[in-house]
């Protein structure tokens, strides 16, 4: 508090929280819309993305706008397996492309073929 460094900062941060608290106490909602009683959501994303009717007879609804939400959220994680099993992978010890270890040498690198002195 006594550095006039970081006492802006600090004033605009309590300002902005007093705003959006303002803001989000005096805001009205509308009653919940939800689904009607016995939709079946994850029928009706499948249907839509393999562009097919009702087959099961289930009772849908409008879901062309899940799918690219569904769509993102695969990605993501089909990217974050992906990441995980590269950061999982054992390293062997060679250099990808030479096919030459690539091992640290502990003697400073004086004994840089391998060989015993």
């Amino acid at each position: 508090m006594r550095d006039p460094s970081t006492m802006l900062p600090g004033v605009v941060a309590v300002a902005l929280f007093a705003i959006l608290a303002v803001v989000f106490l005096g805001a009205s909602f509308g009653d919940a819309g939800g689904f009607g009683a016995g939709a079946n959501i994850t029928a009706s994303i499948g249907y839509a993305m393999f562009n097919i009717g009702n087959v099961g007879g289930d009772a849908l609804v409008q879901s062309e706008g899940f799918l690219v939400a569904f769509e993102i959220i695969d990605l993501v994680l089909v990217a974050a397996l992906v990441g995980a099993v590269m950061l999982a992978s054992r390293d062997d010890g060679e250099d990808s492309e030479s096919g030459t270890p690539s091992a640290v040498m502990a003697d400073g690198g004086r004994n840089a073929g391998g060989d015993e002195e």
